[in-house]
């Protein structure tokens, strides 16, 4: 056990000296100190300065991982000799647990009979030669109309839902998880990084009122833990699916919210005195988000479907972190402030939102072709609705109405209550199968509901 002493404390940035003759840690190796009370401080190093005057000592720079309230100068660190490991397997689900895989839930340890780094050194590229089309394509019925006709759900994808502050991220991740669990036969992963501890207090909660608890796994790094609980938990969340993967699991990876993850790395760079890049963000942001999102693979034995909640600063699509995550998403949910604001939930924006996997060969032609025609109606009807804004829908010709009002009543149908969302709406949620989704837009597409009020589509499950 090698020993050191804490010289400097910026934040969450410990710089440790270590003296000669001591063996100095690897990066990402854990060092342990005490407070003042004598609570637990856990650091993880990062870098190393350049050694002082003399070459008898090096400098450590190290994030960390708890607080570091009470931590004094010249305290006393000793170096753990391992990386953080996590406990994985069966015995970890229905449990939470914090960064560093212990438990917080109360219920004591977790027996775990194996422990994995959650840092891995290479990224291996899975080797999906010979897996059967169906296999590779197969969509994950999610129950929200919106989604399983526009942007359907693909299995071994990565999903990514965008918006603001308060328009719903949070409460549709809790619905795909509810309405996804009850059918799906693998386990569920969330990982709460820098989130409230409001949020993960009613996941937990919800998870037990729906039996769903069995088959899940919470990891939380939350708003009030440090920068560097926020930046490595989305490691250990993906450390315990990738174990899940390797039983042959069938794996829903949860994220909320990744751009956190991107802003603690940001906070922990700036006070490691790194020169940042544009808009203030760290200049290692790609290399970072690379790591933790290229780690998000399937094989022919068991898939990895990531769904990721994406905070969006602001409401500005163009923030460097935001443009940085779409690189690596397969269908991008955007939530609109216009929406939400008229009451359309989930406040999908259909036009700015998009899927890869949108393929008749995938789809089926008729799936395919109901969405396209559902896309069309609605572009049509933002062309129409500056013109009825001005001059009103009387000036319209009888065909830019019929298809004016057709767009209502499809805005309408493709909103319905949630089941995690009946205490705030004071609606039972409903789940809507997708054939029963396709068959009431193409009733609406087709005029044979063109007499019925725009009002009665609202908030409903299926016609």
């Amino acid at each position: 056990m090698g020993q050191g002493r804490v010289v400097s404390i910026q934040g969450p940035v410990v710089g440790v000296e270590i003296e000669f003759g001591h063996e100095v840690p690897a990066i990402h190796e854990i060092l342990e100190a005490k407070t003042q009370k004598g609570e637990r401080v856990v650091l993880e190093a990062v870098e190393y300065l350049n050694r002082r005057n003399t070459d008898k000592t090096v400098i450590v720079q190290c994030i960390a991982l708890t607080s570091v309230f009470g931590l004094q100068r010249n305290a006393p660190v000793f170096i753990n000799g391992s990386v953080i490991n996590t406990p994985v397997g069966d015995e970890v689900c229905s449990r939470i647990l914090n960064v560093l895989g212990e438990p917080i839930d109360n219920k004591g340890p977790i027996k775990a009979k194996k422990k994995c780094p959650i840092h891995k050194k290479k990224v291996s590229q899975a080797k999906d030669v010979g897996v059967p089309q169906q296999i590779r394509f197969e969509i994950m019925e999610t129950g929200i109309k919106a989604i399983d006709l526009l942007f359907p759900v693909i299995k071994g994808t990565r999903i990514g839902i965008l918006g603001g502050a308060a328009l719903g991220k949070s409460v549709l991740i809790l619905e795909l998880m509810h309405n996804i669990i009850t059918k799906h036969s693998g386990v569920c992963i969330f990982t709460g990084a820098g989130e409230r501890i409001r949020e993960g207090n009613e996941l937990y909660h919800e998870m037990v009122k729906q039996n769903i608890i069995d088959r899940s796994v919470l990891i939380l790094g939350q708003m009030n833990e440090s920068p560097g609980a926020k930046f490595e938990v989305v490691h250990t969340g993906m450390t315990i699916a990738e174990n899940f993967q390797k039983e042959k699991k069938d794996v829903l990876f949860f994220v909320d919210s990744v751009f956190r993850f991107a802003q603690a790395g940001s906070e922990i760079s700036s006070l490691l005195g790194r020169l940042p890049s544009e808009t203030g963000y760290q200049p290692t942001l790609i290399s970072e988000m690379s790591s933790f999102q290229e780690r998000i693979q399937s094989n022919k034995d068991a898939a990895i479907t990531a769904i990721e909640a994406v905070y969006v600063p602001s409401d500005d699509l163009t923030d460097p972190a935001v443009v940085c995550i779409f690189s690596y998403l397969d269908s991008i949910l955007i939530l609109s402030r216009e929406y939400f604001q008229l009451g359309l939930y989930p406040a999908i924006d259909p036009l700015l939102s998009s899927c890869s996997y949108m393929d008749p060969l995938i789809l089926g032609k008729r799936h395919f072709y109901i969405a396209q025609e559902v896309i069309k109606v609605l572009s049509i009807y933002e062309e129409l609705r500056r013109i009825v804004s001005i001059i009103g829908i009387e000036e319209l010709s009888k065909d830019d109405r019929i298809l004016f009002e057709r767009a209502i009543k499809l805005r309408n149908f493709l909103t319905q209550p949630f089941f995690t969302a009946e205490l705030y709406t004071g609606k039972k949620g409903v789940y809507v199968p997708l054939v029963k989704t396709i068959d009431g837009c193409e009733q609406i597409i087709s005029g044979s509901l063109d007499k019925v009020p725009e009002q009665d589509f609202y908030m409903i499950g299926a016609l």
